[in-house]
């Protein structure tokens, strides 16, 4: 298959999985506005965003090096994953000896217990996933991650609706999630065959871990770039700030379910044409295309922003809007910064993902401090939006010994003033602010038509019309 319709196709097929999955977490806020409280909330936010904290630096990030080192026809794929469960358990056992310590650490003591088994499940669930994306099964991936969503919904309809057990049984419902899924996988993902423990190869791990541990800091400051703000909003703020700023950070997830139904199929094509020799060319028009379709998206979410809010949320979380605008184009840069990353990891260069990372992170985290006490919960906003973009630029340079992408400078410079501009209108919330909000969002789409319709009418219509073709 040419490797644009490739992409194209394993996009769709992640996008008809993502799309229901995030639907549902969409039909969820409303649910957690009205059992949780602001502080509730706040806290439930601060547990989740521990986990992922927590996650790579208790399994050395070997989960990473499952997806890459399995694609690569040179390994034994049984001898990849069963090397990383066997890490991923001793992880946790190291984990368990903090409790201790954690118990004084986090301000959510309390659950513990729930917070352990959700570490459990979730680590052998990302070793488990990661398998299946790269070995092909990305209908499976797809599908699997639609139904983890429609167990968290049930879950939480019986745990907190009908329970009444809140945070618990917000916990236990994401924990039963990742159970489902690893149940799935096991088996439908062919998992299961191949389990065993004469199947481990230290040289392997070694490998392996070479590759992914360079990913643990990365990721330690991706949570800096992207979760510390929490910690320091709940500390300047108060905790009930947190829960708006929980809430104001769902909008922007909708834009990183765009992001991340096209990333998880780039990265498979990123590794496969690591070595092309048109990959410039290629890497170039996906760039392109995957900037309209950011901005433009943004750019919908504008329009809506207060519509959406006033109609999800409880009256208590209708201010949150106020934090979203900025929280939206941090995404925007995380998205053009994590399409670059992919060549570091396409070429097993992972240091350099650590290096840019770093750099973001000193930003995110000065900036959080200088401005929460300044301006309140803006101030983490902005502090994310400049830490991303920051890495964006520093990627642009460093990556250009792997591959050069010509950018559309004076088009993506006008569509961000634009988007801007939308931006003003809502915080000045002038006359008739929907209408010049739409005629906005048209006048990026008309200027942006020339980088969506070629990918659009020679790949997309294309898959389309395979995909459902005509009686």
């Amino acid at each position: 298959m040419n490797k644009y319709k490739k992409l194209a196709a394993n996009s769709i097929i992640f996008a008809i999985g993502n799309l229901g999955s995030k639907l549902i977490s969409l039909l969820l806020i409303p649910l957690y506005t009205y059992y949780l409280s602001t502080a509730q909330y706040g806290t439930v936010d601060l547990i989740t965003t521990t986990l992922g904290l927590l996650l790579p630096v208790f399994t050395l990030s070997i989960y990473d090096a499952v997806l890459r080192f399995v694609m690569d026809r040179g390994y034994d794929k049984s001898i990849i994953l069963n090397n990383a469960l066997i890490l991923t358990l001793l992880g946790f056992l190291v984990a368990l000896l903090f409790y201790p310590l954690f118990k004084i650490l986090f301000p959510f003591s309390n659950y513990m217990l729930l917070f352990y088994l959700y570490l459990l499940t979730e680590c052998i669930n990302s070793s488990f996933l990661q398998f299946v994306r790269a070995t092909g099964k990305v209908a499976l991936f797809a599908a699997n991650g639609m139904i983890s969503a429609v167990v968290v919904l049930l879950g939480n309809l019986i745990f907190m609706v009908f329970l009444h057990l809140g945070i618990e049984g917000y916990l236990l419902s994401l924990i039963s999630a990742d159970l489902i899924s690893c149940l799935i996988v096991l088996f439908a993902g062919d998992i299961i065959s191949n389990l065993s423990y004469k199947k481990i190869s230290r040289p392997r791990l070694k490998e392996m871990l070479l590759y992914s541990m360079p990913l643990i800091p990365n990721a330690l400051m991706w949570w800096v770039m992207g979760v510390s703000d929490r910690y320091l909003v709940a500390y300047f703020v108060g905790i009930s700030a947190n829960g708006l700023y929980a809430v104001a950070n769902k909008i922007p997830n909708l834009l990183s379910m765009v992001n991340t139904i096209f990333f998880q199929a780039w990265q498979m094509s990123a590794i496969e044409e690591a070595d092309a020799a048109d990959k410039s060319k290629f890497y170039t028009d996906i760039f392109n295309f995957l900037s309209t379709l950011m901005l433009l998206v943004t750019s919908i979410l504008l329009v809506f922003l207060k519509p959406i809010l006033q109609f999800c949320v409880s009256a208590q979380y209708y201010t949150a809007w106020k934090y979203v605008p900025f929280l939206l184009f941090g995404v925007i840069f995380s998205s053009f910064s994590g399409f670059l990353g992919t060549n570091y990891i396409a070429a097993k260069k992972t240091f350099g993902v650590f290096r840019t990372s770093i750099i973001g992170a000193v930003v995110n985290l000065s900036g959080n401090l200088i401005l929460i006490p300044l301006i309140g919960v803006n101030g983490a906003s902005l502090a994310t939006m400049f830490s991303f973009m920051v890495m964006w630029l520093l990627r642009i340079v460093e990556t250009r010994q792997f591959v050069v992408i010509k950018i559309n400078s004076p088009l993506l410079l006008l569509s961000f003033a634009m988007i801007c501009l939308q931006t003003g209108i809502l915080y000045w919330q002038i006359p008739l602010e929907y209408l010049w909000q739409v005629v906005l969002f048209i006048g990026l789409l008309v200027i942006n038509k020339g980088e969506l319709i070629p990918i659009y009418n020679k790949v997309i219509i294309r898959l389309i019309k395979k995909v459902l073709p005509s009686r």
